[in-house]
């Protein structure tokens, strides 16, 4: 199982509907507004790094008024 963390920067005003579509998203466990230079982070899970690809640049990033993506791929050999 692969993970990443994807922060997200949306147009002004649009978090709440953003975090709707993200809840939405199969591959998405966690979704949550924030302050500061990001406006949502998710946490998405997938069995390899091709499916987490598919979900980050073909659901996330096309989802309307998502203006730009960060994604932090966990590396599960340093978890504790």
């Amino acid at each position: 199982m692969s993970e990443a963390y994807v922060l997200i920067n949306c147009a002004l005003g649009k978090e709440e509907s953003i975090i709707q579509d993200l809840a939405n998203i199969s591959g998405i466990s966690q979704v949550h507004g924030t302050f500061g230079a990001y406006d949502i982070i998710t946490k998405v899970e997938g069995k390899d790094t091709t499916d987490m690809r598919e979900i980050i640049t073909e659901k996330i990033r096309k989802i309307k008024d998502v203006r730009s993506t960060l994604a932090l791929i966990v590396i599960s050999e340093q978890d504790q």
